[in-house]
């Protein structure tokens, strides 16, 4: 696994790379990409942290494990490829922006355009099996991930964490919330959706507002 990653974080995550653990994953990245399909392609294991450099990070959401078909995922949690049609969470997600902020839905599923203005959009595990959710869990990849999440507390301030659904939830106790905000709510599966957990919990709009209060630049969305 080429763990080449944007140099901003590099200062802050390359304890964690030093790591027994990581040396682990690394190994078992690397056989699983060699016998299977496994997605996102290697080049965008990383891409979170490509797309979103740590100088420039102002929100982060939380994802669980990539999508598993064919020419989805591209390394960014609730992101799909230019062309690819929008999974079910993703088009709950445009909903809810849609209602909340009055913009029109997007063609593109694509979510670069969010990385590149600040939202790190972290899948808990960056990799997995093709057609087989779930299937790079607990090989490391959480214990990586669970790192970020902390590192970016203790070194940042006025971060504001967006975590939907009860895994994304239970992150919260690795995030300082005297020096950031947290935004929770239902998971935007159709499951959660539907039964009221997720459509008008505004947190676009809570967010650009809880931004411009610290003198930051909201998100176009």
């Amino acid at each position: 696994m080429d763990v080449s990653i944007h140099q901003s974080w590099k200062p802050y995550l390359q304890k964690e790379f030093d790591k027994p653990y990581f040396k682990e994953l690394t190994d078992f990245i690397k056989s699983e990409y060699q016998q299977y399909q496994c997605f996102p392609p290697g080049k965008q294991i990383f891409s979170a942290f490509d797309w979103c450099p740590f100088d420039e990070l102002k929100v982060v959401i939380i994802g669980q494990d990539p999508y598993h078909g064919f020419g989805q995922a591209n390394g960014l949690c609730f992101s799909v490829n230019d062309g690819i049609p929008h999974p079910p969470s993703l088009i709950n997600i445009f909903k809810e922006i849609e209602t909340d902020l009055g913009v029109p839905y997007p063609a593109s599923g694509n979510l670069e355009r969010w990385a590149r203005q600040g939202v790190l959009l972290l899948n808990a595990t960056l990799t997995v099996r093709a057609h087989q959710a779930g299937s790079h869990q607990n090989k490391g990849w959480e214990h990586f991930t669970n790192a970020v999440i902390e590192i970016i507390s203790e070194q940042k301030k006025n971060v504001i964490f967006m975590l939907w659904g009860s895994f994304a939830k239970q992150k919260s106790k690795l995030i300082d919330t005297s020096k950031h905000k947290i935004l929770s709510t239902g998971h935007p599966s159709p499951l959660s959706a539907n039964r009221g957990y997720w459509f008008g919990n505004k947190h676009f709009s809570k967010t650009n507002s809880l931004l411009e209060q610290v003198g930051q630049k909201a998100i176009v969305w």
